[in-house]
């Protein structure tokens, strides 16, 4: 079975947000963004699983669609905890690619789906 980028990568970037959660809950003391960040870094994969479980492909795009909105809250968390010094540079730039790596993705999946849609809807 060929395995699934999208589904590979959000679930690769979950455990980094799980950990970065850990640390800045345990090393920096800091919850209220942190928490944030957790519960939309995590959500990315998980409406990724529900779109591949997708009764059809409006609902495909729906999940997906879903996926890049907490992608995108994902990256704003990011770019917060880093300019407000809870984030190093280093750590910063490899995660925050990630993310923007899996934005790129779904935009890419959502824009062939949709076009796939309309070519059928149109035949």
């Amino acid at each position: 079975m060929k395995e699934n980028v999208i589904v590979a990568k959000s679930y690769a970037f979950a455990i980094r947000i799980v950990k970065l959660y850990e640390h800045l809950k345990g090393e920096k003391q800091e919850y209220v963004l942190a928490k944030q960040l957790l519960r939309s870094g995590t959500s990315v994969g998980a409406n990724v699983e529900e779109a591949v479980a997708g009764q059809s492909t409006i609902d495909f795009i729906h999940k997906l669609s879903i996926a890049r909105k907490e992608a995108r809250e994902s990256s704003y968390w990011l770019r917060l905890l880093h300019d407000t010094a809870y984030i190093k540079q280093n750590h910063f730039e490899s995660i925050h690619a990630d993310c923007e790596e899996i934005i790129k993705i779904l935009n890419s999946i959502i824009i062939t789906s949709k076009a796939k849609l309309d070519k059928k809807s149109n035949s």
